[in-house]
This record gives structure tokens, sequence and C-alpha cells, in this order.
């Protein structure tokens, strides 16, 4: 899993690559905690365009992280999300809590 992320116009945007899964959860919590704990964004945007697997971990982690941006009042937001991003999203309903933006 590689993790690229920017700031730009208060949105912090976090490209996801490789595979989600239990073999990654671990760092990619880590990593996107340490991302969303700095004070510069009022938004986030995650691109999935470049995610070619996510399984159930990867799930619980990306709830994970919205719970806790949804106490501090800041959306989080999927662009972009690769086919099997797609099917998992619609078939989970994650966005009805993370919606797709074009």
């Amino acid at each position: 899993m590689q993790i690229k992320s920017r700031v730009h116009n208060e949105i912090l945007y976090v490209l996801l690559c490789g595979e989600l899964d239990e073999h990654s959860a671990t760092y990619t919590r880590m990593t996107l905690d340490e991302l969303f704990d700095k004070p510069n964004f009022r938004k986030i945007i995650i691109d999935l365009s470049e995610l070619d697997f996510m399984d159930s971990t990867g799930i619980g982690v990306l709830i994970g992280r919205y719970k806790h941006m949804k106490d501090r009042n800041i959306p989080i937001f999927i662009a972009n999300p690769s086919s099997h991003a797609e099917k998992i999203f619609k078939m989970t309903g994650l966005y009805s809590l993370m919606p797709k933006i074009v």
C-alpha cells in the first residue's frame, strides 16, 4: 500500500495505491490517522483510482476513519473508485457515509 496526500484550498486529497487488506491495514490506519489529525483542512477526498483490492479489513479501516472525522464534523468523499472499489461501496452502502463525487 502506498498513500499519497496533499492539501489544497482546505481540502485534504488522499490517493490510496495498491491493496487495502489485512496485510496493509495497520500501516494504512496509522498513516491516515496521522494525516487526518492535522488541522489544516475542512474536507477529505479519498481517491481510489489506484486501489487494486479491498477486503472487509479495508472497509473497517475506512469506516473507522469516517467515524473519527464525523466527530470533528469533517466530511469524507470518495473519488474515482476503481471498478472493484465501486462494487464494494455500492454493495455495502458505504456511499451513504462517504459520498462519491465526480
